[in-house]
């Protein structure tokens, strides 16, 4: 076998052919093969030269006697370390046969390291390579295998039974883990769509309908489930056999980029869709909020019939002296529903540690009047006066002398409530359904401005809402000093929420040249009037000249707060928090210890808790001061 060097290596060839024995070289043979050769002593290396005389001769030396620092040049490229051309002299008896190796449609053939040294370490090095690749890819197998089986014996032993809730407020719930299988099945489905979609998109038919059917299957096993308890008994299963077809769907067709791509298209439909159902669920929330539901119908209606027909209405004569004496504790709770005013007075009778001095003065409508009377006659609090009044008795409050009455009875107040589809300039930019809440009609949310008018006697009155729970003895709220104030209320400001800012239109000079935008609003709710501090200020007629002045409804929209921030600016005085906590008719997060510390808690908000909307989680706090033993509560299905 023959090599033929290059001319750049005439010098060095020249003197090495000098050093090694001039003898005849025998013929070796170089095998292919593995890319190896079989005796290094056989290979001839023929070097040309030019000699000093300018003649050209020619140089032998074997392979052996060069260092293993040689390295072959391409005699066609000049490449180091590869031999592009390779001329192999094969000899057979008494004749040689010249042949070039090519490969890949070349004339040459690439050879492997410069060389056999070099060649053998290299051809060591890669075997070593596929050894530990393979030892690798055995340890991945094993450990794929070892988690598998880990995920296996953990879903085993998943406890389904465990009540909880699949819902954004999950942090509220006591066990994160509670609907764990839930949330699995759900995000199983999600990824099912997605690689459904790829599926589809690269002909695969047969993953899928696989992928389709897994979904419709998990579908029916989730239903109308909310939590892991409601699950059907085959729901692990499925969510097994679905993520098997789901392993199957990532190895076929997993591309991290088209996979990202498909779920942020997916994220973006959903966002659209969630949008167009906010916008839904706030108007299905204030229909259901404003609605009364047939349950709570039917108590007035039972209670009404029962008052007539068993003649109550002329029994129940209270004693005066107690209506009218200043020297007890006496509360104004104005209200047409029949359940949550129960529930104020037995909350409050329950703490009280006096209550045979107890007053409350209750006035509602016409059409509840002799409901929620036949209920107290029916129900009396222990020792405690209970006093019904109907409003329409109130001869004084007509619309000659009330503002609010006169607005109320106006034809554009009646065509933004019952014309909303042709709103006149009185409701342009008013689209929030809030502000169409029925309450606003009704002269019991406004009667709270006319307290020394109702009760003229009495010095002092502790305000309640009837979405409210007493929790602790109230007594001490008519021996705190409000300090020449005439409003006693908590303060419901925390840094930036709640302030006049969000009340009020301080784009009106009348609005931001009397009153600070950062001031802090209060709660109605639980509040504690002066009503001789109330006479003394004349806060009836500050109330009349600033809903004058508000007409066309361009200094604050509809409702009681606005006005009662105006009234009572500079006049009230903020109760202890504990006095009062707020936000359980809209606030999921709210914290239970403080809940649990508080006098009274509000459910103000939509989500009461005489309703199916209501808060799960506070509507203990309430329904344990319902009779639900009452005969009328069990006539019309009221129950926990």
């Amino acid at each position: 076998m023959v090599f033929v060097m290059s001319r750049c290596f005439v010098l060095v060839l020249l003197c090495l052919a000098y050093y090694v024995d001039g003898r005849n070289l025998e013929q070796g043979t170089f095998h292919a093969k593995e890319g190896s050769f079989a005796d290094e002593e056989d290979i001839k290396i023929i070097a040309t030269y030019s000699h000093s005389s300018g003649e050209v001769r020619m140089g032998v030396v074997r392979m052996k006697d060069l260092s293993n620092s040689w390295v072959w040049e391409n005699p066609v490229d000049g490449n180091h370390g590869r031999m592009n051309s390779l001329l192999v002299e094969k000899t057979t008896g008494n004749h040689s046969e010249m042949r070039f190796d090519g490969g890949s449609g070349s004339q040459y053939q690439t050879m492997a390291p410069s060389s056999p040294v070099k060649l053998k370490r290299r051809m060591m090095r890669q075997e070593r390579r596929v050894l530990r690749t393979a030892e690798l890819i055995q340890q991945g197998k094993e450990k794929d295998d070892q988690m598998v089986e880990a995920a296996i014996e953990r879903s085993k032993n998943l406890d389904t039974t465990v009540k909880g809730k699949y819902s954004i407020w999950r942090r509220d719930y006591e066990s994160p883990n509670s609907d764990s299988t839930l949330k699995l099945m759900r995000d199983q489905i999600i990824m099912a769509k997605a690689y459904a979609t790829i599926a589809i998109s690269k002909n695969n038919t047969s993953l899928y309908s696989a992928l389709m059917k897994h979904s419709r299957e998990s579908h029916q096993v989730i239903g109308e489930a909310s939590s892991d308890a409601e699950l059907h008994s085959s729901a692990l299963d499925q969510a097994k056999a679905m993520g098997h077809i789901l392993s199957l769907a990532k190895d076929q067709l997993y591309d991290c980029l088209i996979v990202a791509r498909k779920l942020r298209g997916m994220l973006q439909s959903t966002e659209d869709n969630v949008n167009a159902l906010k916008k839904k669920s706030a108007f299905l929330i204030q229909l259901a909020a404003k609605t009364v539901p047939s349950r709570l119908h039917c108590l007035p209606l039972q209670l009404t019939a029962d008052y007539f027909f068993l003649h109550y209405a002329s029994k129940g004569d209270l004693d005066k002296e107690k209506i009218e004496d200043p020297s007890l504790y006496h509360y104004a709770i104005f209200s047409d529903n029949v359940l949550a005013t129960s529930v104020v007075v037995n909350s409050t009778m329950q703490h009280a540690q006096e209550p045979e001095k107890h007053v409350f003065h209750i006035v509602t409508d016409k059409l509840n009047f002799a409901a929620m009377k036949m209920w107290f006659l029916v129900n009396p609090p222990a020792k405690a006066t209970v006093q019904v009044e109907n409003i329409d008795d109130f001869k004084w409050l007509n619309s000659s002398y009330c503002s609010v009455l006169r607005q109320l009875e106006s034809a554009r107040i009646k065509e933004y409530y019952f014309k909303a589809n042709h709103p006149s300039f009185l409701s342009a930019g008013t689209e929030n359904l809030k502000y169409r809440n029925p309450k606003y009609l009704s002269m019991l949310n406004h009667l709270r401005f006319y307290l020394p008018e109702v009760y003229p006697k009495l010095n002092k009155i502790l305000f309640l809402d009837d979405d409210i729970v007493v929790q602790k003895d109230l007594t001490p709220l008519w021996s705190v000093d409000l300090h020449g104030m005439v409003n006693g209320a908590v303060e419901t400001c925390k840094e930036s929420f709640h302030r006049f800012d969000k009340y009020l239109n301080f784009s009106n000079p009348l609005i931001s040249e009397n009153f600070d935008p950062g001031a802090c609003g209060w709660a109605y709710g639980m509040n504690m009037f002066d009503l001789k501090e109330w006479k003394k200020r004349n806060i009836t007629g500050i109330y009349h000249r600033w809903q004058d002045m508000n007409e066309d409804r361009t200094l604050w929209k509809l409702g009681t707060l606005p006005p009662g921030l105006i009234t009572f600016y500079n006049l009230t005085y903020p109760l202890d928090r504990r006095w009062h906590v707020l936000g359980l008719g809209y606030d999921p997060a709210l914290n239970l210890t403080e809940i649990e510390n508080a006098a009274v808690i509000h459910y103000n908000g939509n989500y009461k808790p005489w309703l199916d909307l209501a808060v799960s989680k506070y509507k203990p706090y309430w329904s344990k001061y319902v009779m639900f033993d009452n005969p009328y509560l069990r006539r019309c299905n009221i129950s926990e």
